[in-house]
């Protein structure tokens, strides 16, 4: 017991640093090294095995946290780089950018405002599998789809309502949550994704795709009522996008390369073709290489493909800077959790509650959805507390993507309803509203998303 007092002290301390803005990975990194020192200081149990410990017991910490490091980068770490690179090669070159605005095309045919919108909402819900990142699409979308959407008719925080909630969750095999969820499960990321993620997702798809529908018009209507409804700061101008993200534009075919790696990784996992298997490393190695070549027969040149091709490395350092830095970070904070023994104390707990699979599944996920909101992140929110869960599953005799896929998948809408997560700051900063504003506009269909979601959860798998 003294191990979860410790740890509910530490936790509020996190909790205070976050909404003060202290970056995560320092935040998070520090308060696993305290849980550990406590550990050793209070005699609550030994950080590393006889076999492996350093032969004292406070360097101990550093050599756990050091094989954790050697672990991930190796692995998950890698996987997480190259997609990340692979993301950045796409933004430099204008693929993402093709790919938003071939989508897009079709709503420009459509004359009546309530279709133009359910239209928007579906092409975001696609776009969202090949774009892993929330505000890089919800920046896209603000470029390509937001004045298609005032050009019909339809409001500014309705749009921005939309295109928030384009990623209201992170699906999809290059997405580095789900890649995390699938390596703590010990899946492929595809079959992740196709098993088990998009089963339970879809109707949360379609439910959210019809509270939008019926909601934004009464949001509408009550605040034209109010007179807030023409209360924008300013217009979506090129002025208000934030620099480098207008590009020139690259050739149209361009929009192929950013869906290529998930056409790969679907097309060779063991679902399909069983007699040649690409990874997700692979694929983003593969589609790099290909991208040069698109990138050499628009340019004619061989010096700006090779120069150009730095970006993807630049991506994975900034990728492991951003992300994996904080998957880290997270980690050391929840091998703090298990050395302290605040996991074991919680299982006991909740065994001694009564409490089962499903109850333990909906206490997780309310976790993350409100470590979500108050962090502004999903990523921040599921690699904290990710490792727990093979922990929580054994406990409760079930294969561990069961803990994990309602966590992966909450988290993500959990930051939908955040106003100070980037996606939404973003947004309102380009549409010059407020982001209290657009999040007002996200709560209901979000939180449609979490009972639908659930539910499906319970009904397929639990």
């Amino acid at each position: 017991m003294l191990g979860l007092i410790l740890t509910t002290l530490v936790i509020v301390w996190i909790i205070y640093m976050l909404a003060h803005k202290y970056k995560p990975q320092g935040v998070l990194f520090a308060a696993g090294i305290v849980l550990m020192l406590c550990t050793v200081g209070f005699g609550l149990g030994p950080i590393l095995t006889a076999k492996q410990s350093t032969g004292f017991v406070f360097f101990d910490i550093f050599e756990a946290i050091k094989r954790l490091f050697s672990d991930r980068l190796a692995g998950l770490g890698l996987t997480i780089m190259s997609i990340g690179g692979y993301v950045r090669y796409m933004e430099h070159c204008g693929a993402n950018q093709a790919l938003v605005e071939v989508s897009t095309k079709p709503l420009k045919l459509l004359r009546s405002p309530l279709a133009v919108l359910m239209l928007a909402y579906l092409i975001g819900q696609i776009l969202n599998i090949f774009v892993p990142s929330h505000a890089g699409l919800a920046l896209l979308l603000m470029l390509t789809m937001y004045p298609i959407l005032r050009q019909a008719g339809i409001s500014k925080l309705t749009a921005c309502a939309i295109i928030a909630t384009a990623k209201f969750t992170d699906i999809g095999p290059v997405s580095s949550n789900a890649v995390l969820a699938a390596h703590s499960a010990g899946l492929d990321p595809t079959i992740y994704f196709i098993q088990y993620q998009f089963p339970v997702i879809w109707p949360a798809v379609l439910a959210v795709g019809v509270t939008h529908y019926f909601l934004q018009p009464w949001w509408d209507k009550r605040e034209a009522r109010a007179g807030i409804a023409g209360a924008a700061i300013q217009e979506a101008t090129p002025e208000n996008i934030p620099e480098g993200t207008v590009k020139e534009k690259a050739p149209m075919v361009y929009a192929i390369l950013p869906t290529l790696p998930l056409i790969l990784v679907v097309t060779f996992c063991p679902l399909f073709v069983t007699s040649i298997r690409v990874d997700v490393i692979t694929a983003m190695l593969i589609c790099t290489v290909v991208t040069m070549l698109f990138e050499f027969a628009n340019y004619r040149k061989i010096r700006p493909v090779l120069e150009n091709i730095m970006t993807y490395f630049e991506g994975m350092g900034k990728t492991f800077a951003l992300v994996v830095s904080l998957v880290i970070c997270a980690e050391t904070f929840a091998l703090g959790l298990m050395k302290i023994g605040t996991v074991d104390t919680l299982i006991t707990l909740a065994q001694d509650a009564g409490l089962g699979l499903v109850p333990m599944v909906f206490v997780i996920s309310a976790i993350m959805i409100v470590s979500a909101f108050l962090m502004g992140s999903g990523n921040a929110a599921f690699f904290a507390f990710a490792s727990i869960a093979p922990k929580v599953s054994a406990h409760l005799k079930v294969e561990p993507v069961m803990i994990l896929l309602p966590m992966e998948l909450t988290s993500g809408m959990g930051r939908c309803m955040s106003p100070i997560a980037a996606a939404i700051v973003a947004i309102a900063t380009i549409a010059g509203v407020s982001p209290f504003q657009v999040v007002k506009r996200c709560v209901i269909p979000v939180f449609v998303a979490i009972v639908v979601n659930m539910a499906a959860t319970y009904i397929i798998f639990l």
